[in-house]
């Protein structure tokens, strides 16, 4: 099975040892960011520094010129990937004999929503998620196209993996989190994701429903919740708190705005890039949940990219759905998180990317190389070794 690892810039550059110490992992590919959001992250073995912090979301490369007086626009990295930090790294690693695609983050970008509040999605008590752009916003829409095509499509990369190109949510890796104190579950997790935004007042509209009556709907479905009350899992448990026909309606003009978008970035991807580049995206297979792996139709995401990339830290099941379509040439990545501290288990590698096989991984993708321990990085040569 191909294997691609996951890496930033700044594990790359200013480190003349990293192209060679990925390549020994025995990946054919690393999946390197070209756009990010902000982040802080260890760079265990870099001679200049430990730990690098990413203040805000940026392209990690000059933006072009034709963002020149549109809003919004990306924002070149601070001191942490100065210049063209993507194109130096990507340089390295192709010298090292890595195949080089670009990892693209589109709809999570703290610094839109900071810069333009409107921008963002608006729960159903009127909260903003700075961190979520609304993508039913013409404007944003456009935007995240556009970025996406630039993105994806650097010099010297066969191919990219777009995140989070779809709906973001509540759940959000934020600095000092502290959302956890109810237990939301999947549907009331769903419920405060809602966006109820102008576009998206609109939207409700369209499928019949008065958003007004929506958001008075989810707050009184959620104030058992706040009290401690189960919220119920998956689509039932929504159907339950919302009412079936609301959630149906809602979900429709979800769904649709999801996949427009994903259709038209995948396409502007395609019309900027050179032939056989491949383009994949980061996916969960339930089409209403929210995130960097956005929710899609299986079946219709596989006719419109070249193949996705899915979630299996802790369970490969998320690949059956995918695999069910029978999409012959789709390339089926299972991503695997081999950072110890993180929730991994690259100890297990060689036989949860075994399971991952039987159910239609035609690849994998290894979360993360700059970020795992030298204990990590051996297990993963291993495994690989293994398979």
């Amino acid at each position: 099975m191909k294997a691609s690892a996951f890496v930033y810039p700044w594990d790359v550059n200013g480190d003349p040892e990293a192209p060679a110490r990925i390549a020994a992992l025995g990946v054919a590919q690393v999946t390197l960011a070209s756009a990010y959001h902000s982040t802080r992250a260890l760079t265990p073995r870099h001679p200049r520094h430990r730990v690098v912090t990413a203040e805000y979301a940026a392209v990690l490369y000059p933006p072009g010129a034709h963002w020149t007086g549109r809003t919004p626009r990306p924002h070149p990295a601070g001191d942490w990937a100065p210049g063209d930090a993507f194109g130096e790294a990507a340089t390295a690693l192709a010298q090292a004999g890595l195949e080089v695609h670009t990892w693209v983050v589109l709809a999570h970008n703290s610094r839109l929503g900071a810069e333009h509040p409107a921008t963002s999605v608006v729960n159903a008590y009127g909260d903003r998620y700075p961190w979520a752009p609304c993508i039913a916003q013409p404007a944003t829409r456009a935007y995240l196209t556009d970025l996406a095509a630039e993105a994806a499509v650097r010099p010297g990369a066969r191919g990219t993996e777009l995140e989070s190109l779809g709906w973001y949510g509540l759940a959000h890796l934020h600095a000092h989190d502290k959302t956890a104190g109810v237990g939301l579950g999947d549907a009331g997790q769903y419920l405060m994701s809602l966006c109820f935004c102008p576009s998206c007042h609109e939207g409700y509209g369209a499928q019949g429903l008065d958003a007004g009556e929506l958001a008075a709907s989810v707050r009184t479905a959620l104030e058992p919740v706040w009290r401690g009350a189960p919220s119920g899992g998956g689509w039932t448990g929504v159907e339950k708190l919302l009412g079936a026909k609301p959630a149906a309606a809602a979900r429709a003009w979800r769904e649709e705005t999801a996949r427009t978008l994903q259709e038209t970035a995948v396409r502007a991807v395609r019309d900027a890039a050179p032939e056989g580049f491949q383009v994949l995206l980061h996916a969960d297979p339930v089409p209403y949940h929210c995130g960097a792996n956005a929710g899609v139709d299986p079946g219709h995401i596989l006719s419109v990219a070249d193949g996705v990339v899915v979630p299996c830290t802790g369970d490969p099941g998320p690949l059956t759905p995918f695999a069910r379509e029978n999409h012959p040439g789709s390339v089926l990545a299972a991503n695997f998180t081999v950072v110890s501290g993180m929730g991994g288990s690259p100890g297990t590698l060689t036989a949860d990317a075994t399971e991952a096989r039987r159910l239609g991984a035609t690849e994998l993708r290894l979360y993360h190389a700059g970020l795992a321990s030298d204990d990590d990085l051996e297990s993963v040569r291993s495994a690989l070794a293994a398979l």
